[in-house]
């Protein structure tokens, strides 16, 4: 299984629907919570170039957010990523 790493904050709808996606696909996840003005915000600040949350990476890619999840998976190209090792 990959490293799936979610950066997320406790009301984000997006947040929800992405790792709603993932329990979908029966993959396991590390979500690191990172409210604004935290370290961990600050993380996935730098990780990724972007603001927002959810931020996702995969092995260490950066995926992006939840709608990019979202696209991969209707683009069929999400299973893939969840399925190497």
């Amino acid at each position: 299984m990959p490293d799936i790493e979610i950066y997320t904050q406790d009301w984000c709808p997006y947040c929800v629907r992405a790792k709603r996606l993932l329990d979908d696909k029966g993959v396991a996840y590390r979500e690191i919570v990172a409210p604004g003005g935290t370290a961990e915000r600050e993380e996935a600040r730098a990780r990724s170039g972007r603001s927002t949350v959810p931020q996702i990476f995969i092995d260490g890619q950066h995926i992006g957010g939840c709608d990019d999840l979202m696209a991969l998976d209707r683009a069929g190209k999400l299973d893939p990523l969840l399925q190497a090792a």
